[in-house]
């Protein structure tokens, strides 16, 4: 029974394992295939060797990799691991066909509706919440069994523990893996993206520093000649539009010196409401243009350093995007900042066309961009703010329902 146990546990937690050496990488639909592969193939394992109690009750663990993918991805992904379960039974044969059948059928409708709400919730929660359902599953399980008993008595007491421990065990150790990986796949792109802004930033201080060398020089030189007597009056008009425009370039370069570095002149220690008045005010006829309304709400009273001109950027970046976002059908345009813990968290949530997963993966790409018009300049400056400030950028998107942008700045 121990050997059958253990390999049982190998059914369940080899898929998490071999997503980690070979598909990890991977994005989009591959991973997904993977999903719905590898639990079939987990789940059925799980029924063509199950555990045998020395009681002459036999209990497998298909329920586990049944759960665990009807929790992450909903009814659609859920459907083949169903239609699975149901002709392994029935090959399967003995008593209780009919009964699986309405059990599982029970567990198909229930428990992808606990999806959405479930993918929200933190990881912990996410794995308590695992766990309690496997445990109703396992219980719900146990009170069938019971009506095998014409008294309740220490045997079937014993099964109740086995199958509770069992459960309860091995998902929390699955749940605990996947979770990790998530944890480490989002670190990872973290990583990758606050590399990616870094070399941007330094490339831009150099280039920039370059450029305003021979700039000085030409600039010098174009003053000296503006106040020479040989010079036609003509020839004065063209200096004087090259010396703006000089300037202007420079001005420029200081803006690019300003992304790769915040400015001490710019830097402020406040509570950012003053920053987002000010940029919903600046927004507002954007917004009425559009037939959208902004609302503000302010729950913080903490206070943090940043560069006040970024930062403002950054947040006008957002709520342009989503006023843009909800162009022709008007909405409103949600802006909230609060205090969770030791943490400022601002919300930007827009009822606009929404984004898939693959959109959003792409997002803080330099020169990618979901408008045709688009440069995606304005989305790197996002996370080049709130990372130098290390914080985070979480994105939660829908197509056809909007987008939830989530800033949480560490205090």
């Amino acid at each position: 029974m121990l050997q059958t146990f253990l390999i049982n546990i190998l059914f369940i937690t080899l898929p998490v394992l071999l997503f980690v050496i070979f598909i990890d990488n991977y994005k989009g639909k591959k991973n997904l295939y993977y999903y719905i592969f590898s639990s079939i193939v987990s789940m059925f394992l799980c029924m063509i060797y199950p555990i045998r109690l020395e009681l002459g009750f036999t209990v497998d663990l298909r329920y586990i990799p049944f759960i665990t993918l009807a929790l992450y991805g909903g009814h659609k992904i859920i459907l083949p691991l169903y239609i699975t379960l149901n002709i392994v039974r029935f090959f399967v044969g003995g008593e209780g066909i009919f009964q699986s059948f309405i059990f599982s059928t029970l567990a198909f409708i229930i428990i992808p509706l606990l999806h959405k709400k479930f993918t929200s919730l933190s990881p912990k929660n996410r794995i308590i919440t695992g766990i309690i359902v496997v445990l109703v599953n396992g219980v719900t399980y146990l009170i069938s069994l019971s009506t095998y008993f014409e008294t309740l008595n220490s045997e079937y007491w014993n099964i109740v523990g086995y199958v509770i421990i069992t459960y309860a065990v091995i998902m929390l150790f699955n749940m605990i893996m996947i979770e990790k990986i998530l944890s480490n796949i989002k670190q990872r792109d973290n990583f990758l993206r606050s590399e990616r802004l870094h070399v941007m930033s330094e490339l831009s201080a150099c280039v920039s520093h370059e450029i305003r060398n021979p700039l000085t020089v030409t600039n010098g030189f174009l003053q000296l000649l503006s106040v020479s007597k040989d010079i036609t009056p003509n020839d004065k008009v063209y200096i004087e539009y090259s010396l703006k425009e000089l300037n202007r370039a420079e001005s420029i370069l200081n803006d690019y010196l300003a992304f790769a570095k915040p400015q001490s002149v710019h830097m402020v220690e406040s509570t950012m409401e003053e920053e987002l008045v000010y940029v919903k005010n600046v927004m507002m006829p954007f917004a009425k243009f559009n037939e959208v309304e902004i609302r503000l709400e302010f729950q913080n009273t903490a206070k943090i350093k940043f560069d006040s001109n970024q930062m403002k950027q950054c947040i006008i970046n957002l709520i342009k995007n989503g006023i843009e976002a909800m162009k022709g059908k008007g909405g409103i345009l949600f802006v909230k900042a609060v205090q969770i813990g030791k943490d400022i968290v601002i919300t930007i949530q827009d009822q606009g066309i929404g984004m898939s997963s693959e959109e959003i993966s792409q997002l803080g790409k330099p020169y990618y961009s979901n408008k045709k018009e688009g440069t995606g300049l304005g989305m790197l400056m996002v996370f080049g703010t709130i990372s130098k400030l290390k914080g985070n950028v979480e994105v939660k998107s829908k197509k056809g329902k909007g987008t939830i942008f989530t800033l949480t700045i560490p205090i």
